[in-house]
């Protein structure tokens, strides 16, 4: 064996340590702080484990449609309400997936939508409180590629259903005297986050995703959503709210283009 030959098992050491230290070094790094700055303007952050839940998978079956859930942990005797929660995808390239902002006098508790995640990444969940502070709460996430993933639709697919919204109801087992209710919106919208490469021209996509989202009982707002290039294809949002008495449910959606699409439906007879 030659002295040439002998070095060859060294520097294949050498060379796997070199590549493996950015790699450690980029893990070890936490972003959170720093969104903490850019995001929250580095306002304080309050354990929210007793506020704000959240429920992902720990290891995600399809990066690009990861489900999420927030719900609403305060206690009934709490007088505090939720005002807005942020959901922040540590580190995906624009990492605030959305900001919902809850009506007032509707009482959403649970809001349920699929997100893309890029990396292995912790997913926090910020609620702001009618008492001015915010709570947080996170989970890990294993999932990598939901940003650049190649839409499930083809591009004539998508344009056919571009703006379409759907309203569903679904059945609960507190019984039809109560004014709890539980609902989805369903709107048909590629999505594109401008990361995803055309696979005939291997061009990237441009951005181009619904940002505004608005939902009310007559004109009483429910929820609102500014969203982001995390919200997964065909944004879908299922969520929990109280009856005011209305009878029209309506939705008003844009898009970055300055798309606008509206619908609104007769609550006792949604359809979809």
């Amino acid at each position: 064996m030659t002295a040439c030959t002998r070095r060859l098992p060294l520097i294949a050491l050498l060379l796997g340590i070199a590549f493996a230290v950015p790699a450690l070094a980029e893990e070890a790094h936490d972003p959170w702080p720093g969104l903490v700055q850019d995001i929250f303007s580095n306002r304080p952050m309050n354990d929210g484990a007793d506020v704000i839940g959240i429920e992902m998978p720990y290891r995600a079956e399809d990066a690009a449609i990861v489900p999420v859930t927030l719900r609403s942990k305060l206690s009934p005797g709490d007088s505090r309400r939720i005002r807005s929660i942020t959901l922040v995808i540590d580190r995906n390239p624009a990492p605030m997936a959305a900001k919902f902002e809850l009506g007032p006098d509707a009482n959403v508790t649970e809001i349920s939508t699929r997100v893309r995640v890029n990396n292995y990444t912790d997913v926090h969940a910020v609620a702001e409180l009618s008492d001015g502070r915010l709570y947080v709460s996170k989970v890990y996430v294993k999932a990598s590629g939901g940003c650049s993933a190649p839409a499930a639709k083809n591009a004539e697919e998508a344009k056919n259903r571009l703006g379409q919204i759907r309203y569903r109801q679904f059945a609960r087992k507190d019984g039809a005297a109560s004014r709890l209710r539980e609902a989805q919106i369903m709107i048909g919208h590629p999505n594109n986050s401008g990361l995803q490469m055309d696979q005939v021209t291997q061009l990237y996509i441009p951005a181009f995703f619904i940002n505004q989202l608005k939902l009310t009982q007559d004109d009483s707002p429910v929820l609102s959503m500014e969203g982001g290039i995390s919200i997964s294809e065909d944004p879908n949002l299922r969520f929990t709210y109280v009856s005011n008495g209305a009878k029209r449910f309506r939705a008003e959606a844009k898009d970055t283009d300055g798309h606008v699409f509206r619908n609104e439906w007769d609550v006792e007879k949604p359809g979809t």
